[in-house]
């Protein structure tokens, strides 16, 4: 009966940089003594792995996989591990710190989300992605509030509506701690806005809890000789206000 083997400690996933080495674990018991034999999967093959007969299976990271751990005991019963996924990251995104020797696991956001223009009724895709030991869980937000649905590297919604415009960002977290992406901007529109006017719909969707600032630089007076520099003051300024902590919406005429 399997219910004579008993699995005490099941594998979990990791997502890990490309060479990076670590040990899957499984532990059962059982009314005699245990044998146990580890499989991977990769790209709808499965297969035995050689030599992978103890409780712990020791990797280094080469391309994304799954494993599961099969457990046996001297009465021919047998029992699998859950499947585990091995996910392989071999480009990482610029910028992006690796985890050096002393990485305890804690998420590292190696893809960001982009911000988006979407006509109404036309699909939604948002995507990130991070590394963790163990593989990070994720939660998107919309201009700070929790969509509940929404759990997964990538957001997806079918059919976009003019009120899933907002500031968009994503939560990585596992037990190590948490980590979170870039915010971006989505706008969901009838008819979409000229380029000109970009810049602008970024100050409606911002979070409310944001500190912003609008800069218009004007160098047009109808009434007033052109001034010596509004530009290069605008881009000073703006320069000036990031270091305060400040989102800048920056316009010039």
């Amino acid at each position: 009966f399997s219910a004579a083997i008993v699995i005490t400690e099941q594998p979990v996933s990791v997502s890990v940089p490309v060479g990076y080495s670590f040990t899957l674990r499984c532990r059962a018991e059982g009314r005699t003594s245990l044998q146990y034999q580890w499989f991977c999967q990769h790209q709808s093959v499965c297969r035995q792995i050689p030599g992978a007969t103890k409780q712990d299976l020791p990797i280094t990271a080469q391309q994304t996989q799954l494993y599961t751990c099969r457990i046996n005991d001297l009465y021919k019963n047998a029992v699998f591990s859950d499947w585990v996924k091995v996910e392989v990251h071999h480009c990482v995104a610029r910028g992006t710190r690796l985890p050096a020797w002393f990485w305890r696991g804690e998420p590292v956001i190696v893809l960001n989300p982009t911000a988006q223009m979407v006509e109404v009724g036309k699909p939604l895709q948002l995507q990130c992605a991070a590394m963790g030991v163990p593989a990070p869980s994720y939660q998107w937000y919309r201009n700070g509030n929790l969509l509940e649905q929404q759990k997964r590297k990538k957001l997806w919604i079918t059919h976009a509506k003019v009120s899933d415009s907002g500031t968009y960002l994503c939560c990585a977290s596992n037990s190590h701690g948490e980590h979170w992406t870039n915010a971006v901007d989505i706008h969901i529109g009838e008819t979409l806005p000229p380029a000109e006017h970009l810049q602008l719909c970024r100050l409606v969707f911002l979070l409310a809890t944001g500190k912003i600032a609008l800069l218009v630089g004007n160098n047009r007076y109808q009434h007033h000789p052109n001034l010596m520099a509004p530009i290069t003051d605008v881009f000073e300024l703006s320069l000036l206000l990031e270091q305060l902590g400040f989102q800048v919406v920056s316009l010039l005429d």
